[in-house]
């Protein structure tokens, strides 16, 4: 595959492109679902008011409610895969809306369920779980219910919020649609004058460069692009916070980080915790910028050199079959099970390898398809590639053990853990390289690649997350939030985290409009807690073997069948505590000083 050019959707060779037909072997088939779908909303209105009157209707409430969800989300998955294949398909776009809409559709038809559920007094169900045995499955989901009762609104105001569902994708869907369709970068030029075509997938193969002035340049144009369009972006992130806020206040949370980590049973202490901890490491990071400032022999160390390895000629190209390979090997100790389903995924099309024009960059496992998941990513032949398709593989084996071991009402899992498989299966495979590679060269290149990993996941991501806490709580203050704000914000929070012997260059202040998960919701903190988390279960499962691993599958199978920081317990990890990120951050200060020796 020739990596310079981006091809067409109907150009990309069918090998490479995932099978929707596991979904739905035509639209029109889709269509009868959709159509099949819209009758819920009648079947489900049919409830209101009964939901409490005995053991068998809560029974059969909770039963519609698993019919709806493996009907809606084989609905929405089809669209939303579809549709990301190529952004510019109106048609596939089209489709995705009348997804959502029937979901929103759904959502507002159900509102009630939940009130009514928490109405029913203790005695009376208490009696239920006695007649009906078949309730005790939803034991956990009833609990769940009742204990968020002073954050619930009553049936009909229910009902209006979930009615605003739809409206509420506004925002995140205006900054996907500006970020990955209708974003476009100048050509830059390479050391050598010669022009290259810019885009959000090819900006970090760009900045991997060796070419200095590459970089620069690409560096340069990429955010001043950004920048001309910050007073957009900016509105488009003010928009989305204030409707957080909103809905935060309805359900009268004291703010938009107790609702959103009460939705997941995460204590906000681990937010907190995360912050404290990396702020107390800070000197680490220090350090490790001042080593790739000496190993790479510059005078000035910038926001260009970030991502390029600081060991020279030693990076190698690595083609899609040979990650594949690769990842078969570092997933060995995991099981024959295990690699069993993997096979299955890769040779059945699970995967959508290469970038296209329009397709949604980045990469990602759809953890809610069924019959299962399916993994976007845009691939180069790198290093970063390959860890990327087996970090993707972490969540898709997670998602497809969660569903296959769980009833459908705990088939799926919360945020907090949904970034521990995934980099567990990098942590395997980066152990994995080093314990194979002699060579001092790529031992030092691996060793850079795992450091970067602790920069860009535990203190970029932590960042991040401290980004969004301060916007939350502007935003919190009735504050607006404007592109010089969060501009300010940005850079000085980069100033924090490298240090002052890096040059933080003024293009960075507008990162933040280019990073979509500054949309979902205090999501990026759990990047760097379920890396933390991974290097434990990675640590632990090479050094236990056999009754590590069956920990390790247990909580992969366990799906949301208990709280996470409970689930992670199974596995042997408490994350209520600071002392994996601490120990994650000891490793990090071993790996500077093996680089530092081998140096």
């Amino acid at each position: 595959m020739e990596e310079k050019k981006i091809l067409k959707r109907e150009e990309v060779p069918v090998e490479y492109t995932w099978n929707l037909e596991d979904l739905y072997k035509t639209p029109a088939d889709w269509d009868k679902d959709y159509e099949k779908a819209g009758k819920l909303a009648e079947e489900i209105a049919a409830f209101q008011g009964h939901i409490g009157e005995s053991a068998d209707s809560l029974v059969a409430w909770f039963k519609k409610a698993d019919e709806a969800e493996l009907l809606l989300s084989s609905i929405y998955s089809y669209a939303s895969l579809a549709a990301d294949q190529d952004l510019g398909n109106n048609e596939n776009q089209a489709r995705k809306g009348k997804a959502v809409g029937l979901l929103v559709s759904i959502q507002s038809a159900s509102a009630f369920g939940d009130t009514e559920i928490m109405d029913i007094e203790d005695d009376k169900l208490d009696a239920f779980f006695k007649e009906n045995q078949e309730l005790e499955v939803y034991r956990l989901a009833i609990d769940r219910i009742r204990k968020k009762k002073e954050h619930m609104l009553s049936a009909a105001e229910e009902k209006l919020l979930a009615a605003t569902g739809e409206m509420s994708e506004g925002p995140s869907n205006i900054g996907s649609i500006f970020r990955n369709a209708d974003l476009k970068f100048p050509k830059v030029k390479d050391g050598k004058g010669e022009e290259h075509d810019l885009t959000q997938g090819t900006y970090i193969s760009y900045m991997e460069s060796t070419d200095r002035e590459f970089r620069k340049n690409t560096f340069k144009t990429f955010y001043d692009t950004w920048k001309s369009h910050e007073s957009l972006s900016a509105t488009i992130l003010d928009a989305h916070y204030k409707q957080q806020t909103f809905y935060a206040n309805a359900r009268k949370y004291e703010n938009n980080l107790e609702a959103a980590l009460d939705r997941t049973e995460v204590p906000v202490s681990v937010y907190h915790n995360l912050i404290d901890t990396v702020h107390k490491h800070m000197g680490s990071m220090y350090r490790y910028m001042d080593l790739r400032k000496k190993l790479m022999g510059v005078d000035e160390l910038h926001m260009y050199d970030l991502y390029n390895s600081i060991v020279p000629d030693a990076e190698e190209k690595i083609t899609y079959e040979q990650a594949k390979e690769a990842v078969f090997e570092a997933i060995k100790p995991l099981g024959e099970d295990y690699a069993k389903v993997v096979k299955t995924a890769y040779d059945n099309r699970w995967i959508d390898v290469y970038e296209n024009e329009g397709k949604r960059s980045g990469a990602y496992s759809s953890g809610g398809a069924r019959p299962h998941p399916y993994i976007l990513l845009n691939h180069k032949d790198n290093l970063n590639s390959q860890f990327t398709l087996i970090h993707e593989t972490g969540h898709t084996m997670h998602s497809y053990l969660s569903m296959k071991n769980q009833p459908v009402v705990y088939s799926d899992y919360v945020i907090f853990v949904a970034e521990v498989a995934s980099t567990c299966n990098e942590v395997l495979m980066m152990k994995n390289l080093l314990t194979k590679t002699t060579d001092k060269k790529k031992r030092m290149y691996l060793l850079n690649y795992f450091m970067e990993q602790f920069r860009t996941t535990l203190y970029r991501q932590t960042m991040f997350a401290e980004f969004e806490l301060k916007l939350n709580e502007l935003v919190e203050k009735g504050n607006t939030l404007t592109a010089d704000t969060l501009n300010k914000m940005y850079y000085d929070l980069n100033k924090l985290y490298y240090g002052e012997n890096m040059v933080v260059d003024e293009e960075i202040a507008s990162e933040w409009a280019r990073i979509p998960h500054f949309f979902y919701n205090y999501y990026v903190y759990q990047y760097a807690t379920g890396f933390s988390a991974a290097i434990a279960l990675a640590t632990k499962i090479l050094k236990e073997g056999e009754s590590a691993v069956k920990d390790y599958l247990k909580f992969l199978s366990s799906g949301s069948s208990t709280d996470p920081i409970s689930l992670l317990k199974i596995a042997g990890v408490d994350m209520s505590t600071p002392v994996p990120i601490e120990e994650a951050l000891d490793q990090f200060d071993a790996l500077i000083s093996e680089m530092e020796e081998l140096a």
